[in-house]
């Protein structure tokens, strides 16, 4: 380490491009590259010996935060609560983690005087516009420096004949032909045959969950306890919001649940194909959206609606940390104040569906619905209202026949 030269945090992965991203900012910049490392779930092969991978790839530093609870609590079950699903069906599992990684990295290189930040997001993707978008509304006078928009190693084939002339050691090959981004609530899988929407998926696509054809043939039904909008036990055994999803993943991805396989529009406007894996999410989504059907009124749920569409985008977009975040979390989080009670939910085959619900807060009346004699319901009260109701389409009627 030369304390002469200046600080540069890398958000550092211990993959191909952050590898390579270390010799190379040393190189271009002549600066002290520290390592900055997010635990958030990611697989135990990613994490081990990180911290000796970014001393050989030239760090001066590696330094791992553990960011799992806080991962969970203050960004995974607030998003979860609004209903939130980009254009439709993401869940945004890479998306939700980017926030809290910059975050913490602007700190780190807070904390130790550093003049840059560094991550090894691509020129075509959604990432770059996320770090950076938390980067200026965090830290705007630390200097970013995002390598794949400069140097011209454009391949998999340059990076790994670049860290070969370093004498950097490296598991990636060109046999590993996936782009694969994992965190405690989901994994996603890009590139390869994927590149083509025509091509199918194969088994390499998939990395959590199992094969629908293999899942169990008699289903599971679980029982989900929930307490303004979080699920608190499962199957009447308290869990943290880690232990929730930790176990829900084990269960999802036992009976192939939450398997997605997408065409998405990127924030930059180019279309990409992934294959997404949520399992617990999925199920925890599934369970909200039940009780929500008990508890919400007709204007409420579609307020909740509003909210989980710009909130999609808000969260897609890395919009983090602005007002318009935590506006939406506000109002999110005021009709999750009656969001109460609990679900059973059937599990089987890459289908979860809700087929028991209950809540004391739940607006739905037997009574008032029943099909059979009631005492409580007057039919005659339908006509005045319907009259009202109709009364524009009536007058709109009138004025054309006149």
């Amino acid at each position: 380490m030369n304390n002469n030269l200046e600080k540069v945090v890398l958000a550092y992965s211990g993959g191909l491009d952050t590898s390579a991203i270390i010799p190379w900012l040393k190189e271009t910049h002549k600066v002290d590259v520290i390592a900055f490392v997010a635990d958030i779930g990611q697989s135990k092969n990613d994490l081990d010996g990180i911290n000796e991978k970014a001393l050989q790839s030239g760090a001066s530093s590696c330094h791992i935060f553990d960011l799992k609870n806080e991962f969970i609590e203050n960004y995974v079950f607030p998003i979860l609560k609004t209903g939130s699903l980009y254009e439709g069906n993401y869940l945004l599992g890479t998306a939700l983690a980017r926030p809290i990684i910059a975050k913490k990295q602007v700190e780190f290189a807070l904390s130790i005087g550093a003049k840059f930040l560094c991550h090894g997001a691509t020129g075509k993707g959604n990432d770059q516009v996320r770090f950076e978008m938390a980067y200026s509304a965090l830290a705007p006078d630390l200097i970013v420096i995002a390598p794949w928009r400069h140097w011209n190693l454009n391949s998999r084939e340059s990076l790994l004949e670049y860290l070969h002339k370093k004498n950097i050691p490296t598991t990636a090959t060109l046999e590993k032909i996936y782009s694969k981004d994992e965190n405690i609530l989901h994994i996603s899988t890009e590139g390869g045959l994927l590149e083509n929407p025509w091509n199918r998926t194969n088994s390499d696509c998939w990395s959590w969950t199992v094969d629908p054809e293999h899942a169990p043939e008699k289903p599971e039904y679980i029982l989900l306890h929930i307490d303004k909008g979080v699920v608190v036990s499962i199957n009447n055994k308290h869990f943290t919001p880690l232990q929730c999803i930790k176990k829900l993943n084990i269960i999802g991805s036992n009976h192939s649940i939450g398997r997605l396989d997408v065409v998405e529009n990127r924030i930059i406007g180019i279309k990409s194909r992934g294959c997404y894996e949520t399992p617990g999410g999925t199920i925890i989504h599934t369970a909200l959206r039940a009780i929500e059907q008990l508890v919400f009124d007709r204007e409420s749920f579609n307020w909740r609606e509003k909210i989980a569409l710009e909130m999609s985008s808000v969260v897609y977009d890395g919009r983090w940390f602005t007002p318009i975040r935590e506006s939406l979390q506000a109002a999110s989080d005021s009709l999750a104040s009656s969001l109460n009670g609990e679900v059973v939910l059937k599990l089987y085959k890459g289908n979860v569906i809700a087929v028991q619900k209950k809540s004391l807060h739940s607006l739905y009346s037997q009574e008032y619905a029943t099909f059979s004699k009631d005492e409580v319901y007057k039919h005659s009260d339908a006509e005045g209202f319907i009259h009202l109701f109709s009364l524009s389409s009536r007058i709109r009627a009138l004025n054309k026949l006149k």
